[in-house]
């Protein structure tokens, strides 16, 4: 039997894949990313054979554990590990499209704005490991979702406070254009917080990895700050930041900030790529958690779900539209 471990390279596809590795621990084949990297089912086909009739070199007996992945963008590789016989655990809060009605496959799938998968695998293991939920959460922005559930925990405002930043941190590690911009790949990242089943303990015992991430965050926020404005309205706000690694790192919890910080307005952070084109990461507004997924969808290589989502390369002649839209949206 083998196990495969298919997850997203932020906070909530570790948070997620830590809770069911301790509830479950076992060996398992990590197939993961950059947090835009969401093809991760062609990713785990491409390290698999096929047999002689051409199908995917998998049966009965092997697992596919898939979290934080949108199951509409990975459908014809899930169909083809489906059709081998294999047995796929699918949970996500991505837009799913059509689900295949399949008996070896068991799909966790909820696109409610306030649930990330780190939620849902709290609920499938009845709270087991529920600060790790909440890490994840807070990694996904979802603070009034991980506060609620953090109140049934009997945290310290500290211990709350450390748990928001790790997920805080943890997320900001997933972004980047390849893994040469991140501080730690993600497979790195989830094997050193995985071996606890208490995030606290991790803090306290890996302080260094803690403190690489904290300190990396920091120094690319104060760099975000003097970010270049291209839209400011009563609605909407557009920052564009430079071709440079902090900037690839920094871009999704910038977003995060700025929606924080003004609740009642979409956000839309722009970074520079080589060829010309612009990696965008979308807010939609924490008092109307929509549309951010329909928005970026517009556009070529658009994605995400309903209160967060971007476009990996908008090319530059589409960039006033694409401004000119996210106002229309939500005015």
């Amino acid at each position: 039997m083998a196990v495969y471990d298919v997850f997203n390279g932020d906070a909530d596809g570790i948070c997620a894949l830590t809770q069911l590795r301790n509830a479950e621990p076992l060996e398992s084949e990590l197939v993961t990313g950059v947090k835009r990297d969401i093809k991760l089912l062609d990713n785990l086909l491409d390290k698999l054979p096929n047999n002689v009739s051409g199908k995917v070199a998998l049966g009965g007996d092997d697992q596919v554990n898939v979290l934080d992945v949108s199951m509409d963008k990975n459908k014809p590789a899930l169909l083809r590990i489906l059709d081998s016989g294999a047995q796929v655990f699918y949970c996500d809060h991505h837009v799913a499209g059509d689900i295949p009605n399949a008996s070896s496959l068991d799909a966790l799938i909820n696109t409610s704005p306030d649930i990330c998968t780190s939620l849902l695998i709290n609920g499938r293991l009845q709270g087991a490991y529920a600060r790790w939920a909440v890490v994840g959460a807070f990694g996904d922005n979802l603070h009034r979702s991980a506060s609620a559930l953090a109140g049934s925990l009997n945290l310290s405002d500290i211990e709350l406070k450390q748990l928001e930043n790790l997920g805080i941190y943890i997320n900001y590690n997933g972004y980047g254009a390849s893994l040469d911009d991140l501080h730690f790949k993600p497979a790195e990242l989830y094997t050193r917080v995985s071996q606890y089943d208490d995030p606290l303990r991790f803090l306290n015992d890996d302080r260094q990895t803690f403190q690489s991430l904290e300190h990396g965050y920091e120094e690319d926020m104060l760099r975000a700050a003097k970010a270049e404005q291209l839209r400011d309205t009563t609605h909407s706000a557009a920052f564009l930041l430079p071709d440079e690694k902090w900037a690839r790192r920094v871009s999704g919890v910038y977003g995060n900030d700025l929606a924080n910080q003004s609740p009642h307005r979409a956000h839309a952070v722009l970074t520079e790529r080589p060829d010309g084109t612009y990696l965008v990461s979308v807010r939609a507004p924490l008092n109307n958690k929509t549309a951010a997924d329909e928005l970026c969808m517009e556009f070529p290589t658009g994605g995400g779900r309903k209160a967060a989502a971007g476009i990996n390369a908008l090319p530059a002649n589409l960039l006033g539209q694409f401004l000119d839209r996210l106002d229309e949206i939500y005015t």
